[in-house]
């Protein structure tokens, strides 16, 4: 068996992500840890991609049975706000009750007509029917029924709204199409014991992008699993973020990270930059959060300078106290993974989410949320942003609302997606090689998706 750890401390001597993290301080537990277990290394089939039954099996066999990201609490901060979420032909209204969220089936039980829009979010005292008017509580159950005497057949307390599994975690929402799914907090394992430290409650959505992608949703989301190829399709980061030398962790079933270097050259890099030169051109992933440059100290590094910085920003703007956070936590790319389709970066200077799904029902197109979250001010006073929609042929760059180095490094993405979707099809190998450990998670994600479907028919031949 391959020890992969080792291999990338040979590769790499003094200069993994954990080496470099630990020059400016002791590294926390959380971020200590490393996890690699053994895999299988066969190839994987380009047809979990391309094939359309396997594209509709995973809609019975994994998206109608696993937790998955639907929105922001504060999407839902009062009674009577409700927020849409939509995975290919499947639709739920979310709501905010007097007495707690509530999750239903957005269909009508009179005639089927979608009860709100897809993609619409807002605020209303009761769920009304656009098409003949039947009304429903908040809470599910019927309100009022126009000519209600032509339903003598219908048991009223037997009519409230079909409900699905509504849970949330650190301000984010959770829906599963499941009734029998586990607790959510038991569907994120070691999440929850991870982010102790790393609170996203009083945060708020201040960016929300939506982009039309071309390509599987798996092809767009593995491409944030691994840096391999950033010196090729993103070569102006090598001199300020780590690639090659991140580190990559598989915890658990569902929950794996990766950790990036802000501010420190990547392995691949070819140029060499003083301290100064790389707080000045150190990339963040909103830059908003920092502002501008600092001078970088004798004996100090731009990391240090940059994590200092934004230390004193939180604390003088918004009252959080961020002194215990480690260099790391509060400047590197921190991103987990959850299973299926969404990664959480929660370090202040790098604090997003990102969420990929099908596109409709359409196997070969994807749509990827970004939201970039930042802290709620002191007096309250904030707005939870629209989302901003954009189609496949419409660049990143184009928003005044996304940080420009990010948006271009987004757009460089997209064409890599255009590109490796057309391939698949091309291909006379029909599979697709991946390395040991730089694409480990991916391996890890397939390996996972094939047991939620291999279960669910065992379960359906039982």
């Amino acid at each position: 068996m391959i020890d992969v750890q080792q291999l990338m401390k040979e590769r790499y001597p003094g200069n993994t992500w954990a080496d470099v993290a630990s020059r400016d301080g002791t590294l926390p537990p959380v971020l200590a840890q490393q996890s690699n277990p053994a895999q299988d290394l066969g190839d994987i089939p380009f047809a979990r991609y391309i094939d359309q039954s396997f594209f509709d099996r995973e809609f019975e066999q994994v998206w109608k049975r696993v937790w998955q990201f639907a929105c922001r609490d504060e999407h839902l901060a009062e009674p009577g706000d409700f927020f849409v979420y939509d995975i290919g032909r499947l639709s739920a209204v979310i709501v905010r009750t007097e007495t707690g969220l509530k999750a239903f089936y957005n269909s009508c039980l009179h005639r089927g007509t979608k009860l709100k829009p897809s993609g619409s979010c807002g605020w209303s005292s009761d769920i009304t029917c656009p098409f003949h008017n039947w009304q429903w509580n908040l809470d599910g159950s019927l309100k009022s029924i126009p000519c209600d005497f032509e339903f003598p057949q219908l048991d009223r307390s037997k009519a409230g709204l079909a409900e699905l599994r509504v849970e949330s975690w650190n301000g984010m929402v959770f829906v599963n199409f499941d009734a029998d799914a586990p607790p959510l907090e038991d569907y994120l394992e070691v999440l929850p014991d991870h982010f102790r430290n790393w609170d996203l409650r009083g945060w708020y959505v201040a960016t929300h992008v939506r982009k039309h992608l071309p390509g599987n949703w798996k092809v767009a989301m593995e491409a944030f699993m691994e840096a391999y190829h950033t010196p090729y399709v993103h070569p102006e980061m090598t001199n300020v973020v780590g690639d090659h030398n991140m580190q990559h962790d598989i915890f658990s079933r569902h929950v794996s990270r990766d950790l990036c270097a802000m501010g420190t050259a990547s392995p691949t890099a070819r140029t060499s930059m003083s301290e100064q030169e790389l707080l000045d051109m150190m990339l963040v992933g909103d830059g908003k959060m920092v502002g501008d440059r600092a001078t970088v100290p004798e004996g100090k590094t731009a990391r240090w300078v940059m994590a200092q910085q934004l230390r004193e920003r939180m604390k003088a703007e918004f009252d959080l106290d961020y002194s215990g956070h480690s260099v790391p936590e509060m400047i590197d790319s921190i991103k987990y993974h959850v299973f299926p389709n969404i990664m959480i970066y929660p370090a202040p200077g790098l604090c997003l989410v990102q969420q990929f799904r099908p596109d409709g029902h359409d196997r070969d197109r994807a749509i990827f949320d970004q939201y970039v979250l930042h802290p709620r001010p002191r007096d309250g006073n904030y707005e939870v942003a629209e989302v901003e929609e954009i189609g496949e042929d419409e660049e990143f760059a184009s928003l005044e609302s996304m940080d420009p180095f990010l948006a271009s490094v987004l757009d460089q993405d997209t064409d890599i997606m255009r590109a490796q979707r057309e391939g698949m099809y091309a291909s006379g190998k029909g599979a697709e090689t991946l390395s040991i450990y730089q694409e480990s998670r991916i391996r890890h994600f397939h390996r996972t998706l094939g047991e939620y479907m291999a279960e669910a028919s065992a379960g359906a031949s039982s």
